[in-house]
C-alpha cells in the first residue's frame, strides 16, 4: 500500500501536467464544438447557444473540409514513408563502418530540425520560384522546362512534402541511429557465417530488430504530419486553388480569420479523433504482427 501511494506521489506532477495541458484543452474543445461560439459570444456570453452536433454536420456538408482532409491525408500517406525512408537511409550511412566525418554529417543532417520553420520556409519559397528559383535553374541544365512549383495545384503539395521531409528527417535519423547501434553485432556475424548477403542481413536482421523503433518513429511522424500548418501557411497560403489547405489550416481560418470558434473546435476535435484512431490502428496491427 505504501509503495502504491509513493508511486502516485511521484507520478502526480506528470499526471497534473497531462490533465492541465492535454485533458482540459480536449474537453474544452469538445464543449466549444457543441456551441456556436463566435466573436459575438466572445463579446457577450448571452450570445452563446448550444447547437449540439450542428457544427459537425455542417463540416460533413462542407466541400472545403473534405478538400482539406484529402490534402492532409495525401501529405501523410506520401510524406511519412518518404520521411522514414530518408531518415533510415541517413542513419544507415552514419552507422556504416565505411563512413567518414560522421560527427559533421550527423550535425549537418540534424541542423534543419532545430532551424525555425518559418525562416527556412521563406527560403524554400524562393528556391521553388518559377523564374529565378535554384530548383528550376538546376532543371534547365537538364533540358527540362521550368515548373510552376507553387502556382500549379498538381505540384504545390509535392513541393511542400519535399520541404517537410528535408526539415524533419534528421529527428527520426537520430532515433533510428540509436536503434541501429543497439543491435548486437553477433547477429550480423552469425548471418555472414550463414552466407547472408548485405541485402539479406538488412531484411532479416536490421529491419526486424528495428521494428519497435520504426513503429515509434512512424507514430511520431504521422502525428506531426497530421498537424500540417506552418508550411502551407508560409509557402502557399493554402493555394493554389486550395490544393494545400490542410485540416489544421482550415481550423486556423475558421477560428482566427472568421472567428467561428465553435466550428474551429469541431475541426480540431475531428482531427484529434482521426489521429487517435489511426494511432490505435497502427498499434493494433503491430501487436497482431508481433503475436504472429
Amino acid at each position: 500500500m505504501k509503495t502504491a501511494t509513493a508511486g502516485w506521489i511521484f507520478a502526480a506532477p506528470a499526471l497534473t501536467v497531462i490533465a492541465v495541458f492535454f485533458g482540459l484543452p480536449v474537453l474544452a474543445a469538445l464543449a466549444l464544438s457543441l456551441t456556436d461560439f463566435d466573436i459575438y459570444a466572445l463579446a457577450n456570453s448571452d450570445n452563446l447557444r448550444f447547437v449540439g452536433l450542428d457544427n459537425y454536420l455542417g463540416l460533413l456538408r462542407n466541400p472545403l473540409f473534405w478538400k482539406a482532409l484529402g490534402n492532409t491525408l495525401y501529405f501523410v500517406i506520401v510524406g511519412v514513408p518518404l520521411s522514414i525512408a530518408a531518415s533510415l537511409g541517413a542513419a544507415l550511412l552514419l552507422h556504416s563502418r565505411l563512413g567518414r566525418f560522421k560527427p559533421f554529417f550527423r550535425t549537418a543532417f540534424f541542423a534543419p530540425v532545430v532551424t525555425t520553420v518559418v525562416a527556412v520556409a521563406v527560403i524554400w519559397r524562393y528556391l521553388f520560384h518559377t523564374s529565378y528559383g535554384l530548383v528550376n535553374w538546376g532543371l534547365s541544365w537538364l533540358g527540362i522546362d521550368p515548373v510552376d512549383w507553387l502556382g500549379d495545384p498538381h505540384w504545390a503539395m509535392p513541393a511542400i512534402i519535399l520541404f517537410a521531409v528535408w526539415k524533419n528527417f534528421g529527428y527520426n535519423m537520430i532515433i533510428l541511429l540509436a536503434g541501429l547501434q543497439s543491435i548486437p553485432e553477433d547477429l550480423y556475424e552469425a548471418a555472414r557465417i550463414d552466407g547472408a548477403s548485405a541485402p539479406r542481413q538488412f531484411w532479416h536482421v536490421t529491419l526486424p530488430m528495428l521494428g519497435p523503433v520504426l513503429l515509434m518513429v512512424a507514430i511520431l511522424t504521422m502525428a506531426g504530419y497530421f498537424q500540417l500548418f506552418a508550411e502551407p501557411y508560409v509557402i502557399t497560403q493554402g493555394g493554389p486553388l486550395q490544393s494545400t489547405v490542410s485540416v489544421l489550416y482550415l481550423m486556423y481560418d475558421e477560428g482566427f480569420k472568421w472567428w467561428n470558434l465553435g466550428n474551429a473546435s469541431a475541426v480540431a476535435f475531428l482531427l484529434f479523433v482521426l489521429m487517435s484512431v489511426t494511432t490505435s490502428a497502427m498499434l493494433w496491427y503491430a501487436r497482431r504482427k508481433g503475436a504472429e
